[in-house]
């Protein structure tokens, strides 16, 4: 048996627990008729999706109803956009939201535009936040959605979803906000947040791959997104993925029912890896901001080295990190999130990613603090750059 893997790299995924696999297995083996079919084991399936429902809508305070399944937290966001956009056309064609949101909304805002809508990125500031006054300034009459990511997926931020959600309520306009980093990392409440479409994903929380669920508040006009069937109400047709709902709702119940005490384990982890890194390795920038931002999120800059080979290195020794989105993982582009927050593209390459979880122990990060420094090291005595500075001819 080789070493402990040290798995730092939560925020793109998490294994799946075991009762959450437990929970699973009889709806493959047993308990494996169609949701749509009226025989026995067809309403065992109907019955488990809508515990599973009932799950879901309670960790966020939503009422089941509200809540519809789909494949991944992706297309939870593709469908609020697109679904509100499309449903609330004749209304008016413009969307705000920010320059430094996952791609699944990016993108989806970019195809929009090429369909004739027009769509404000607002800039974040140099700890990644925007304010509920920018959100206030961009309204226009023709505005019909404004979409805002609770929690950055890369550099931690959380914004101040409350009062933007605030905003959009007085003014009329639907709020979106993509959640798949923030649920079960953080305590979320559409009603008290004022939110009308939320998305999440199963795999962030310890539930399994290939799971998401999105939030529609009662009342919103949205249009279905996959046609086809009578599932999830008329609204998303496809057969459903009993055995991954499931997985989600236990996922989710798990994942809530602890989520103070959770927390208080993951800050501990996350606060003293940054005190220490930022004591011990000089040329180095925390990304984010200090206290509003993920309980487990630990993200920095490293000058005069690239962030890939970084990477390398810690998994020589174990140790499993990211230099930004999963998602992104096989762009040689800087991150957009890095960039969006004021960081050159030199610097920006050499971004670590440390995302821990429920399986860190502060021995895990004895580990990290031994390797990191002497890998950064290594990696700028090969930069000519670095030894310019240190025999003091360059500033920085």
């Amino acid at each position: 048996m080789g070493e402990k893997l040290i798995y730092l790299d939560h925020s793109a995924t998490t294994y799946t627990k075991p009762e959450v696999v437990e929970a699973m297995l009889p709806y493959f083996t047993q308990n494996y008729g169609n949701a749509s079919s009226i025989y026995s084991i067809g309403r065992e399936s109907k019955k488990a999706i809508e515990e599973a429902r009932e799950k879901v809508a309670a960790s966020i305070g939503a009422q089941a109803k509200e809540i519809f399944f789909t494949g991944s937290g992706t297309e939870a966001d593709n469908w609020a956009i697109k679904g509100v956009a499309y449903a609330n056309k004749a209304k008016g064609n413009h969307i705000i939201t920010t320059n430094f949101e996952h791609h699944a909304v990016l993108h989806t805002c970019q195809y929009l535009e090429n369909d004739g809508f027009e769509v404000t990125y607002l800039p974040v500031d140099e700890n990644g936040l925007i304010t509920p006054q920018q959100v206030a300034e961009a309204i226009k009459p023709n505005t019909i959605l404004i979409t805002i990511m609770f929690a950055n997926n890369e550099i931690g931020t959380i914004q101040p979803i409350a009062e933007i959600g605030k905003i959009a309520r007085e003014k009329g306009i639907y709020f979106h906000t993509d959640a798949v980093q923030a649920i079960g990392n953080v305590q979320v409440n559409v009603k008290d947040m004022n939110i009308d479409l939320l998305s999440l994903s199963g795999h962030k929380f310890y539930g399994p791959k290939g799971a998401g669920a999105l939030y529609v508040r009662k009342g919103v006009k949205l249009i279905s997104y996959m046609h086809g069937g009578a599932q999830e109400r008329g609204r998303r047709a496809s057969t459903e993925n009993v055995p991954s709902i499931v997985g989600l709702g236990k996922a989710i119940e798990l994942a809530t029912a602890n989520i103070d005490e959770y927390n208080k384990k993951l800050i501990a982890l996350r606060d003293r890896t940054i005190d220490e890194v930022m004591k011990k390795i000089p040329f180095v920038k925390l990304n984010g901001h200090r206290e509003h931002r993920l309980p487990g999120n630990a993200n920095f800059s490293f000058q005069f080295i690239e962030g890939e080979s970084l990477l390398l290195l810690l998994d020589m020794k174990g140790i499993a990190a990211s230099s930004g989105s999963a998602c992104t993982s096989g762009s040689l582009d800087p991150s957009h999130v890095l960039l969006a927050i004021g960081l050159p593209h030199e610097i920006a390459h050499g971004s670590l990613r440390l995302t821990f979880g429920e399986e860190n122990t502060q021995e895990d990060v004895d580990k990290l603090l031994e390797a990191l420094p002497t890998i950064v090291e290594r990696l700028r005595e090969m930069s000519p750059l670095y030894e310019s500075v240190k025999r003091g001819n360059q500033n920085v």
